[in-house]
Order: C-alpha cells, then structure tokens, then sequence
C-alpha cells in the first residue's frame, strides 16, 4: 500500500476588538440591545422580565416562576416550558446618525432555534438554527422614538415534530431510550442534540436569545469576520500568513490594506477592492526568512508563543481600520500511513513535524442553560483538564459549537481540540433547506473557529458512520443505501467539501470512529468503522473486568472509553432531599439515563470491592457515592495505561496506539455519568488519577502468564536512561516486606519500553513471607542519578476484597494554613488503600486525592477556589479508605 500523509498548517489569527469599521472616514455605528426584554408565552398568562442573553428557562427561574430546573424531578416537571411558544420583546430609540447611515443591520449572535423576528410590526426574517449568526437589513423600519423588537419563538420540540410529520420518509432514531426521559426528533432541529436528553443529561429544550443582540449602521462596508491561513513550504522553511477580511460593502469599495508582525520584521501593503454585498478577500503576508519563528507547542510540549499583527485600512489617506490580533504558528499532520509488521494504516497526529500522543477526554456542554457558561467557568474546567497533564480534548457532535473564549483558552493553554460537527448518533435529513442552513452553518463556524492553533482536526460527525455500518436503527438493506446516499450527500459532499474549500490549514476526518482512510475507500462507511487497524476507536465495556487489560481494543487511537461513577454528595445535595439519599431511592433511578447503570456500576465494583453495606442509610449511600468513584477511577486507569504502553508496540498486527481520550470530561447536571469532573468543577477521583497516568513520564505495571511486566512510558522530547523500583508491602504492615531494582535501560524520546519484567512467584518467594493474598506493589521509575522520575503506581495481587491482613486505617487529618496555602497531615496506623479527602461543598482539590497510602505520615496540599479557613476547612474535612466502607 502506498504511503497516505496528509499534511496541514495552522496559524491563528484572533481579533482583540469586536466588528470593527474598516475603509471608511466615517466610523461604523453599534449599539448593544442587551440587557432587560421582556417575555411572554402563546396565550399571555405569564409575563416576566428577562435578561438578553438569556434563556426562557433561566428567566422563569430568576423571576421565582419556577425552582432550580435541576432539583429533583423538575426536569419532567417542567416539561411544559419547551411546549410552548414564547415571545421576546424589547423597545429601544435610535439615534439620528444611526438611522442615516446607508445600511443598518440587526444581528443575533446566537438564536436557539426556530423564530420569526419583527421590528415595528414587520416581519424581518425568520431563523432556524442555533449555530448561525443571523443579520436582517433594518434601516428603512427604523423610526423616531420608540422601535419595538419582537422575537417569537417555537416550541423546538414540536417543531421537530411537524418537520418529521412532513419527511418523506423515517429518519432515524424517532425517540430516545425511555430511560432518558427526553424528546423525539431532535435529528430535524439545527439545535443542541443533546438539549432533547442524552445518556448522561436531561431534557431542557431551551428557547431563547443566548448570544448577544445589536444594531449595526455603516455607509460603505463592514468588516464582519477576520480569519487567517498559513502556508508553508517545507523546501524553503518560508512562512505565508493569508489573512482573510469577510466583508459586507453597500457599494465597490476601494483602498489600501496594510498587514504586519513588526516582532517578525515582515509588512506588506495591498490594493485593494471589495465588490457589493458579502465577499471574502484574502492577502498573503510572506514572513521574512531572516526571522526565526517561534511555535505553539501542545501542552508539554514547549510553549505557546503568540506574535502581535497588525492590520491597517486606508482610504484617501485617511486611516480607517487599525487592528490589533494574536497570531500562532504551528504545523499539523494527520498521519495514516502503512505500518511495518502489522495490516491497515497508522492513525496519529504530528505537530509541527513531532509525533505526540494524546491525552485527554470528552467535552459536553458545561450547562443545559449556555447563558450560565461564564468564562470563569471554562477557565476553570479547562485549567482542570491541564492540570491533570492533558493536552487534549474532543469537542463532542451532540453539543455546541463552543464560545470564542473557550478556543482562546485552549490556545492559551496548549490543549489541542478535535472539533467535531453538530451531528451525533442519528441519520440526518436532506431536504434541500436543511442542506442550506447547515452549508451556512458550517461556513460561518469554519471562518469563526479556523485561525485557532488550538484544534487540529475536523470531524463530521458523532458516531453517525458506525450507526450506519453497525445497523443501530434496524433499518432494511433499502433503507440502508437509502441513508448511505443522505450520509454522503451531507457529510460528504456538502461538509467535507466547503471545509476542504475554506481551511485548508487543517485536516478532516467525515466520523468518529472512522477507518478514515480506509472508509474513504469503502465509500465512506466502512464495514467495520470499529477496526483497530485503523482510524479511531470508541469502545465501552460494562460487564467484562476492567482490571484485565486484554479485554481492551488494542488500537491505533481511542477517541473514546470510559465508565460511570456518581458525584460526591456534596454536589447531589443541593438537588436532592433526605427520602433521596439512597442508592435504590426514585430520585437515583431517575437521575440515571444510561440503561441498567447504577446496576453496572455495583457489578462492576463487586468483582474487586465488598459493597458498602452499612445500618445507617446515609453512611450506606455516601459510601455507595465513593465505592463507584473509587471502580471508575480504577477502570479508566487500567485501560489508559494499556492504551499509553501500547504506542511503541506491535502485537499480532495490533498497536501502535497514539491517542487516549476517554469519555468524558465534565458534567452537564449533578448525575451519574462517566465525567471525571462533577458538575460544579469538583474532581472525581478518576481525575486525581489522570493527573498521574497522564504524567509524561510513567511506569505503567501489568501482568501477563504470571509476569508481572514494568513499562516505562515517555512523551518527553530527550532520551532517558530509567530503572524501575518495584517495593513489596504486606496488607498488614507499613514497613515494606522488601524491593526490587531493575537494570538501567534506555527509554527513547517518545516511546514505551519494558524495563522489568519477573516471574510473580518468583518476586513472592524473593521476598520471604508473601503471597498475592497477603501483599501488593508499589513500584516508580529512576534516573541514573537515583532520581525519582513520574509518579509511583501501585498493582494488586489480587483483589482488594480478597486481601488478607487489610485493616481499618484509622486515619487522623489536621489542616494547616502558612504561606504556601493550606494543607491536610495525614497519619494512618495501616496500609490503606483508595484515601479520599472531601471538604464538602469548599470549592478547591486538593494536590494528590483518592491514593494508596503505605506511609504512616502523608502531607496534602488543597488549593481552594474561594477564601476559606483552617476552621472550615477542618470542620468540613472527611477522609475515607476501603476498609471504612465495610
């Protein structure tokens, strides 16, 4: 097979000011029409303040009409909402050199989802789609005094119902899973996907204005969008940054165009002319080869150096733009390309001409309510992600197209972003309207979202090629070539096609999981989409032991893995009641959408944990709380470090794993899910863990014929020369039993090497008085220097329910606060296992969480969120071990 690399550039351009006016002495004129409207449902009973942007639900809630949507059952209590229509209204005066300019346009950020919008009792347009920005020409409906604006809105889910009445033909699904109590359709509604329900969140079909409202007056053109290109010829290491201006010009505009990056000593001025109506223009500045320029790097990978531009408009000599933006530079390859000693293709990413395994996870909408996603709070997550040694994650189909802020972090913080298109787990209609909303759709995200080195690749769509392939919906072998004709024509000829004609800086992918290339071949939905030799996996396995690794795919990328836990109950609390404090409680079935969850969950702990089984009811459910996080964080541990230690590796034609992106990040709703953050921000276990298995260098332990293997795993830049420490440790005693060294061995920038490898009964017998029964490992890697590099692991020898001389820890905390900050000294009397600080509902986490303690004294640092105490804290402060739940 012949060699298959696709390579891509991406230089990012990211306007500091909002619209700005551009080749015209007369400035442009806007004016916000955020801030108090006023809302109304179809029939006029209810009328009520509400804030723009906002959501309907979010102003019934803060005008006491209704409670928190998300306590309890409120959210089948409050069904009504989304069955309704509802108007916003707002009345504002224009200024009389607004009113004269030549053209006069009302703009809405964002519009969730079906309305008709008029100004002064006529109608001006009509919208269908959350992901697009809307403009209506307003100048001749302006009038002196009062202008009235009236926004109504449809119910989203009866609208997708009428949409699905007048198909042609079934597309499916109809309705989710009953379990997640949601609504039907929603694959005909350019909205959110999973606002109809999914398996981790409820079903709030919102409505409303949730981006910003304004007017906008200019008289000769307008710059409506400013988005960059880069191109980069390898031969002779020479940069070109095409800058492009989007345009709105009443009439053919002429002047002159001046782009520079004075700290790369590269400025070139253009003529120019924009033609009437909306055009696109492009100018190429070549940078000087004389200037060394610097990268962004991934996350761990270097650092995220950013250049100023500057873009200049003149006309008549007057300056008329003055521009200010942040520009990165970075390379990026999707590499697929044949693999020695195994069949298929290769699947990893190259940045700027570096192999770099990916470590991450999934990202959903941080709210029901994208009005309540505040920047804090994505600087939050995101910094959470970081902090646990990720450098990516994958912006997921059934959502949102994030916030500008959201892709400005990411580039901050060097975390690569794999962007899936809104489409997820369903066919797609064709009507010839549908194609042309989501071919603007996917032209205005395209031009917003391209000048961002933060991502790295498109993907069209959520999981739609293997529904196709894998018969999800029991469709017919007709219907099948049927829906296989709709999935081209969508994602293919339409998606693919403007994506490959607006950013060439980047590569795509049409689904995940994807054979990528190989489901090109086949006509772009393989027969197995699912087959590790290619492209990316998603895998999910509930009832087989997560503990054994060789029930996981060994694939050449994971996009896609994970287990549920439920979130502690200081985040349950605030939406819950006493009666629903137990794990068998309406409230614990209703918040679980995912089919037989909470069941899984329990047999999946059960195989490796005594469930908790305690007389009090509450001390039961909190410790049934921790004993789901302590089997998820387990899971997800196991299963990332086979993914991490299989990226050097070819066995029976399987391997060379580069990416490990399990599911999912953070939550959308105080529930059970597969999150690593609970909602709030709070880390689950699972990501105190991640913070260790996704260190840069780690010593991953696994067994195998009854060899215990040690591999070394390094994303580090430099070679190292590292030797593993394995310490023997009895279940009952804190002093080890005995260690073991390996030899020095050399561990390649970028790789996964063995480093030791024994017989377990060997290691045993070595040690005198141990069987798998009565003692576990803990084991770390060392320098030649006898300096400790990565964290230390740990591997059981047996199940820690069948543990032999485990005892109650009784572990002692005292909090303390210096300079530093705060910190918990922790003393325990044994070995134990699975150690979880908790302060309740103080917002913070601690530096190490959820560990195994083989020490009698251990000192934790917190970092807290908000200002606190030692007194607080001490009084809100709960450590549990295993033994503690027994």
């Amino acid at each position: 097979m012949t060699q298959r690399v696709n390579v891509f550039i991406c230089v990012s351009l990211c306007l500091f000011a909002g619209v700005l006016s551009v080749f015209s002495p007369v400035t442009e004129l806007s004016v916000s029409l955020n801030g108090k409207w006023r809302l109304s449902n179809s029939n006029g009973s209810l009328l009520l303040p509400a804030q723009v942007p906002g959501c309907v639900h979010s102003a019934l809630q803060q005008q006491g009409f209704i409670l928190d949507p998300y306590f309890r059952f409120n959210d089948l209590s409050y069904r009504w909402i989304s069955l309704d229509n509802w108007t916003y209204t707002t009345t504002f005066t224009v200024a009389p050199q607004m009113r004269v300019k030549q053209k006069v346009l009302l703009v809405f950020d964002g519009v969730d989802t079906v309305a008709s919008v008029s100004l002064n009792g006529i109608t001006v347009g009509k919208t269908d789609n959350m992901f697009r920005r809307y403009d209506f020409p307003v100048r001749d409906l302006l009038k002196d005094g009062d202008n009235v604006l009236e926004v109504s809105f449809m119910s989203p889910v009866v609208y997708a119902s009428e949409r699905r009445k007048a198909s042609s033909y079934t597309v499916p699904p109809e309705c989710p899973p009953d379990v997640q109590k949601g609504e039907c359709h929603v694959n005909f509604i350019r909205k959110e996907q999973s606002s109809f329900s999914w398996d981790w969140g409820p079903s709030f079909p919102t409505m409303g204005l949730f981006k910003g409202v304004q007017l906008e007056a200019f008289d000769i053109l307008q710059l409506v969008q400013v988005s960059s290109v880069p191109l980069y010829n390898s031969s002779d290491s020479q940069w070109k940054l095409q800058v492009e201006l989007h345009v709105d010009a009443v009439q053919t505009a002429s002047g002159q165009v001046t782009i520079s990056i004075p700290e790369l000593d590269s400025e070139q001025t253009f003529q120019t002319q924009f033609l009437q109506g909306k055009t696109k223009n492009s100018f190429t500045l070549n940078i000087n080869t004389s200037s060394q320029v610097k990268l962004w790097w991934p996350s761990g990978h270097g650092d995220q150096h950013f250049y100023r531009l500057a873009v200049k408009g003149f006309q008549d000599g007057f300056l008329v733009l003055n521009a200010e933006s942040k520009v990165y530079f970075r390379t990026v390859e999707l590499v697929q390309e044949p693999v020695a000693g195994s069949p298929g293709l290769s699947f990893y990413f190259r940045i700027n001409g570096k192999p770099i395994f990916l470590k991450g996870s999934n990202w959903i909408p941080a709210h029901s309510f994208q009005d309540r996603v505040t920047p804090a709070v994505l600087r939050n997550l995101l910094q959470s992600a970081v902090d646990a040694n990720m450098n990516a994650l994958r912006v997921w189909g059934g959502g949102v197209y994030e916030q500008d802020v959201f892709y400005d972090i990411c580039d901050e913080m060097g975390i690569m972003v794999w962007q899936d298109f809104m489409f997820a787990c369903a066919m797609y209609p064709t009507e010839d309207d549908f194609i042309q909303t989501v071919r603007e759709e996917v032209v205005q995200q395209v031009h917003r979202l391209k000048s961002h080195p933060s991502i790295i690749i498109w993907s069209g769509n959520n999981e739609n090629e293997a529904a196709l392939a894998t018969a999800w919906f029991n469709i017919t072998v007709a219907e099948r070539q049927r829906f296989l004709k709709d999935y081209v024509t969508l994602y293919v000829d339409n998606i693919r096609k403007i994506v490959q004609e607006e950013d060439q800086s980047r590569p795509f992918i049409v689904s995940s999981p994807t054979n990528g290339a190989e489901s090109e071949q086949e006509g772009w939905v393989a027969a197995n989409p699912s087959d590790p030799r290619y492209g990316d996996v998603h895998f999910y396995s509930y009832t087989l032991d997560c503990w054994d690794w060789r029930t996981f795919p060994r694939a050449r990328f994971t996009s896609e893995y994970g287990f549920q836990s439920w979130p502690s109950f200081s985040t349950l609390q605030p939406v819950s009641i006493k009666e629903d404090w137990s794990y068998d409680s309406k409230f614990t079935s209703h918040r679980q959408h995912h089919d037989s969850g909470n069941q899984q969950m329990l047999l999946q702990a059960a195989l490796h944990f005594k469930l908790p089984n305690s007389t009090d009811p509450l001390k039961r459910f909190t410790d049934t709380l921790y004993i789901t996080q302590v089997m998820q964080a387990q899971c997800v541990k196991t299963q990332t470090e086979f993914y991490r230690r299989s990226r050097s590796e070819i066995i029976r034609g399987l391997g060379q794993t580069m990416g490990a992106l399990y599911w999912q990040l953070n939550d959308i709703w105080q529930a059970p899910s597969w999150s690593s953050i609970e909602f709030g921000g709070k880390w689950k276990m699972l990501h105190y863990f991640a913070q260790s298995f996704f260190s840069a260098v780690l010593p991953v332990g696994f067994e195998e014929d009854e060899t215990l293997l040690i591999y070394a795993v390094s994303d580090l830049s430099n070679d190292l020369k590292l030797r593993a420490v394995v310490t023997v440790y009895s279940w009952s005693d804190l002093d080890p039993v005995c260690s073991l060294t390996s030899d020095l061995q050399l561990v390649p920038e970028g790789s996964a090497v063995p480093v030791f490898k024994q017989r377990v009964a060997a290691l045993l017998a070595g040690c005198g008085r141990c069987s798998r029964l009565t003692c576990l490992l803990t084991f770390h890697l060392e320098d030649d220097g006898g300096r400790q590099q990565g964290p230390t692991n740990h591997h059981f020898l047996s199940s820690p329910k069948d543990a032999e001389g485990l005892q109650t820890a009784n572990i002692t905390a005292k909090v303390q606060q210096d300079e530093s900050g705060f910190s918990v000294t922790l003393h325990s009397s044994s070995v134990a296992p699975f150690v979880w600080l908790d302060v309740g509902n103080v917002p913070g986490r601690f530096s190490s969480n959820g560990f195994l303690m083989v020490s009698r004294n251990r000192t934790v640092g917190f970092s807290a969120w908000r200002p606190t105490s030692v007194a607080e804290l001490s009084s809100s402060l709960t450590v549990t071990s295993l033994t503690d739940v027994y």
